[in-house]
C-alpha cells in the first residue's frame, strides 16, 4: 500500500469514527425537555410517579424507571469491584426536595474473577420527594434531573446521561395510585432492604472479618441463605465466598478482608444483610461476635448470577475499541509526551535507511519491544485493578523509583549519542543501544518509547482505554496490542518500505553530526524526569540523583576512554576498573534517591499561573451549590501534553479574565504521585489516564469532557457558556 492510499484511509476513518464517537459521548442529549422516556442504544430511562398527584406538606414517591436492554446492566450504591452508581443532579421548584435513592436489592453479577453489585432488566428507583406546605392546590410542579448511568456489558461500559423530567400535579385530596406504575413502585418500596432494630458487631480475627448479627427479625427466623452488601467499597473481597451460620438468635457471617480493612476496621461497618426471609440494612460496630448467631451451617450466596452476554454487542464493542485503539496509538506520535523518543527514532531510522535487511529488523523488533512492553504494563495495571488498587495508565510514572531509573536512563542514551561512549562499536548504530543479538537496540527503543510516552493519552486512546479496563482481560489486552500497533506503525511502514527509504540522504559525515544533534532532547528529556522526581520527593533526594547522575557520566567517560584505549591497542584495565567503581557508586546513590520519603506536593500542580484550588468532590459540589461554573483539570507533572496545555491555553491573562469574569471555580487535580481519588474520578468518566478536563455548568449538572488538546479560545468560550448555564459544546473526541 503506498503511503498516499495510507493516509487516504487513515483521514476516512477519522471522518467516519469521530461523529461515531461524539455521538456516544453526548447520548441522550439530543431530549431537551426530558419528559417521558428518554433512550440510548442499552437503556431507556424515565421518571415516573406512584402517586397521581401530591399533596401540599407530604412526601411524594418518584421512581427513575430503567429498561435496560439485554447483555447490560447498571449499579447498585456500591458498584463492587468495577463500575459506579447511578447518580440524580436535581433540579426542582422552590421549597421542594428530593431524598437519598431507595435502593433495591442487587445483584451479585461475576465476570471473570470480578463480581460487581448492580441491575439488569427492568428496574425501579424509587425518590421520596418532600413538597412544601406552601404548594397551592392546581400548581404543577416540574421535576427534573440530570441522569448518569454506567451501563456496562461484559467488553465495555458506557457513562449513559439522560435528562429526566415529571410534572407533578397538587391537589388537596389524598391521591390513589397511578395506574400505570403505582402498584410496582410500591412493590419495589415494600422489598428495599430498611433499617430494623438489629444489633450488630464486626472483628477482624485471624484475617478474616467476623459480622455477626442479632435480634428483631432474625430471632428465631428460619434462614437458609444469607449475605452480606457493604455500603463501601474496599471492606471485603466481593468475589470471596461468605461463610454463614445460623444461631437461636441471629446470624454469623465470615468475609475475607478487602484492600480496605486488611490493617484493620477503622470504624462501624454499614451495608444490607440479605437473607431469603428479608434483607435489612445493618450498621456494625467493632466488638466481639453476639451471643446465640452461631452453629448450624447455612448458605452464604444470595442472589449471584453471571453478567449478560450479547455476542452481536459484545464483538461489536471490541471492534470499536481495537480500531480506536489503532488511531489513538497513531495520534500518539504526533503527542508532545513522545517527543523525546522521536530523537532515537530518528537516528535510527537515517542509521539504517540504505539497509533494507537491517532497516526491516529494525522495524520489526522496534515493533516487538512495543508490543511487548505494552503488553507488560497492561498487564501489570489489570492484574493491580483486579485486586483493588485504584490506579490508571501512567501509574508507572507515579513511582519515584522509575522516575529516578529513567532519568539515569536517558542521561545514558544521551551521552552514548554524544560520542562520550559506544554501544556497538559503530557510527551507524546512533540512535540504537545496540547491534547485539542483530539489533537488540531497536527492540529497547521500543520499550523505552512505550515506557516514557504511553502514559499521556491522545485522542481516541483515552475511550479505548477507559473501555479496555472493564472488558475481560483477553479483550483488553488486544485492545493495548492494538494501541501499541497504532505507536509502531509509522516507524514500521517506513521500515519496510524501501521507496521511503531511498528518499533518506546517503551516509557521510552528517550522521555523527546528526547523532550530537539527536543528544540534546534526550538530555531535555532527562531533565524532565528529574524535575518530576524533584517534585515527588524533596530536595534530599534530588541531591542524591544529582550525585547518582554525576557518578553515572564519570563511569559511562572512563567505559569510553577505555574503549578508545582498547581500540588504540592498550589494555585499558585502570579505566575499565575505575568505570565499574563509579557504576557501583552511581548505583548506591540512585537507590538511595530512589527511597526517599515522598514530599506534599502542595494544593496543585505548579504548571498552571492562574489562581487554583484543589480538587475534591466536596469542592466542586460546594461551587455547584452557589451557582458557579467549574473548571476541572486533572493533570501531572509527568504529563508534557498537560504541561503544554496549561502553558497554551491555562495561564494566560485572557483565560484568567474569563475565568473573573464568568466567577468560575478553578481546581486542579494533581495526579503526579498516586491518588486513588482522582482515579476513581477518571474511572468514572470513563477515563484511565490524563490529561482531563470537566467543565461544569453554573445551573448544576454533569460536567462536559473538553478537548485533550487545548486553545486559549476553546477554553474562554466553553466557560462563557458555563456561566449562561449552557452545557459547553462537546469537543473533538478524546
Amino acid at each position: 500500500m503506498s503511503p498516499l492510499r495510507l493516509i487516504s484511509l487513515f483521514v476516512g476513518l477519522l471522518l467516519v469514527l469521530t461523529p461515531l464517537t461524539a455521538a456516544a459521548q453526548t447520548s441522550g442529549a439530543a431530549a431537551l425537555t426530558g419528559l417521558g422516556p428518554q433512550r440510548t442504544e442499552r437503556i431507556e430511562a424515565e421518571l415516573v410517579p406512584m402517586s397521581r398527584w401530591a399533596t401540599p406538606g407530604s412526601t411524594a414517591i418518584v421512581a427513575v424507571r430503567q429498561k435496560i436492554q439485554p447483555g447490560w446492566h447498571t449499579y447498585w450504591r456500591n458498584p463492587g469491584d468495577s463500575g459506579g452508581p447511578t447518580t440524580l443532579d436535581w433540579t426542582l421548584p422552590r421549597g421542594v426536595r428530593a431524598n437519598d435513592i431507595v435502593w433495591p436489592l442487587p445483584e451479585r453479577q461475576r465476570l471473570q474473577s470480578l463480581v460487581n453489585y448492580g441491575y439488569s432488566g427492568d428496574v425501579l428507583l424509587p425518590v421520596p420527594i418532600e413538597i412544601p406546605a406552601s404548594a397551592r392546590a392546581g400548581q404543577v410542579l416540574t421535576l427534573r434531573a440530570e441522569a448518569l448511568f454506567m451501563v456496562c456489558s461484559d467488553q465495555m461500559c458506557v457513562p449513559d446521561e439522560l435528562p429526566l423530567a415529571l410534572a407533578v400535579e397538587v391537589r388537596e385530596t389524598a391521591a390513589p395510585l397511578d395506574p400505570t406504575h403505582g402498584a410496582a413502585i410500591q412493590a419495589a418500596l415494600a422489598a428495599a432492604p430498611r433499617p430494623a432494630p438489629i444489633e450488630a458487631r464486626v472483628a477482624l480475627e485471624d484475617g478474616r472479618l467476623v459480622l455477626s448479627a442479632a435480634g428483631g427479625p432474625l430471632a428465631g427466623a428460619n434462614i437458609a441463605r444469607a449475605h452480606f452488601f457493604p455500603f463501601q467499597g474496599g471492606i471485603i473481597d466481593h468475589a470471596a465466598d461468605q461463610k454463614a451460620a445460623r444461631g437461636a438468635d441471629g446470624l454469623t457471617l465470615t468475609l475475607t478482608p478487602g484492600r480496605g480493612s486488611r490493617g484493620g476496621l477503622s470504624g462501624p461497618v454499614a451495608g444490607v444483610l440479605a437473607t431469603d426471609a428479608g434483607a435489612w440494612e445493618i450498621t456494625a460496630g467493632p466488638g466481639a461476635p453476639l451471643a446465640g448467631t452461631g452453629g448450624r451451617a447455612i448458605s452464604g450466596e444470595a442472589g449471584e448470577r453471571e453478567a449478560p452476554a450479547d455476542g452481536g454487542a459484545a464483538a461489536t464493542g471490541l471492534l470499536r475499541a481495537a480500531v480506536l485503539a489503532l488511531l489513538g496509538g497513531l495520534i500518539l506520535n504526533l503527542m508532545p509526551c513522545v517527543f523525546p523518543i522521536l530523537a532515537m527514532k530518528a537516528a535510527a531510522l537515517s542509521a539504517s535507511a540504505h539497509e533494507a535487511r537491517d532497516a526491516r529488523r529494525d522495524g520489526l523488533l522496534f515493533l516487538a519491544g512495543v508490543l511487548a512492553t505494552f503488553l507488560v504494563l497492561a498487564g501489570a495495571l489489570l492484574a493491580l485493578r483486579a485486586g483493588g488498587e485504584a490506579i490508571g495508565w501512567g501509574f508507572q510514572l507515579q513511582s519515584p523509583a522509575v522516575i529516578a531509573v529513567l532519568g539515569l536512563l536517558m542521561l545514558a542514551v544521551a551521552l552514548n549519542l554524544s560520542g562520550v561512549f559506544d554501544v556497538g562499536g559503530s557510527l551507524q548504530g546512533a540512535g540504537r543501544w545496540s547491534h547485539v543479538s542483530g539489533g537488540a537496540g531497536a527492540f529497547l527503543t521500543g520499550v523505552l518509547a512505550v515506557v516514557v510516552a504511553a502514559p499521556c493519552t491522545a485522542p481516541f486512546m483515552a475511550v479505548a482505554l477507559g473501555a479496555a479496563l472493564v472488558m475481560p482481560w483477553p479483550a483488553a489486552l488486544l485492545v493495548f496490542l492494538m494501541l501499541g500497533l497504532g505507536l509502531a506503525l509509522p516507524y514500521v511502514i517506513v521500515s519496510l518500505s524501501p521507496g521511503l527509504l531511498r528518499r533518506f540522504p546517503r551516509p557521510g559525515p552528517w550522521m555523527e553530526r546528526l547523532r550530537r544533534l539527536l543528544a540534546f532532547p534526550m538530555y531535555g528529556a532527562a531533565l524532565w524526569l528529574v524535575w518530576v522526581f524533584a517534585r515527588q520527593t524533596g530536595g534530599a533526594a534530588l541531591a542524591l540523583l544529582f550525585g547518582a547522575g554525576l557518578l553515572l557520566a564519570l563511569a559511562l567517560w572512563l567505559f569510553g576512554t577505555a574503549q578508545g584505549e582498547r581500540a588504540a591497542g592498550r589494555p585499558g584495565w585502570l579505566s575499565r576498573s575505575a568505570a565499574f567503581v563509579a557504576l557501583a557508586l552511581a548505583m548506591v546513590a540512585g537507590v538511595a534517591a530512589a527511597r526517599a520519603p515522598a514530599v506534599d506536593l502542595g494544593e496543585a500542580s505548579g504548571g498552571t499561573l492562574l489562581a487554583s484550588q484543589p480538587w475534591s468532590p466536596d469542592a466542586v459540589r460546594a461551587a455547584q451549590g452557589a451557582g458557579r461554573p467549574v473548571l476541572v483539570n486533572f493533570t501531572a507533572d509527568w504529563c508534557v501534553t498537560c504541561k503544554i496545555n496549561e502553558g497554551a491555553a491555562l495561564s494566560s491573562a485572557r483565560v484568567g479574565e474569563a475565568i473573573m469574569e464568568t466567577d468560575a471555580v478553578y481546581l486542579v487535580g494533581d495526579w503526579t504521585r498516586r491518588d486513588d481519588a482522582i482515579a476513581r474520578e477518571l474511572e468514572r468518566h470513563g477515563r484511565s489516564g490524563v490529561p482531563l478536563y470537566l467543565l461544569y455548568p453554573a445551573g448544576g449538572g454533569e460536567p462536559r469532557i473538553l478537548p485533550q488538546l487545548l486553545t486559549e479560545g476553546l477554553v474562554i468560550s466553553s466557560l462563557q457558556e458555563a456561566a449562561r448555564g449552557l452545557r459547553p459544546s462537546q469537543g473533538t473526541p478524546s
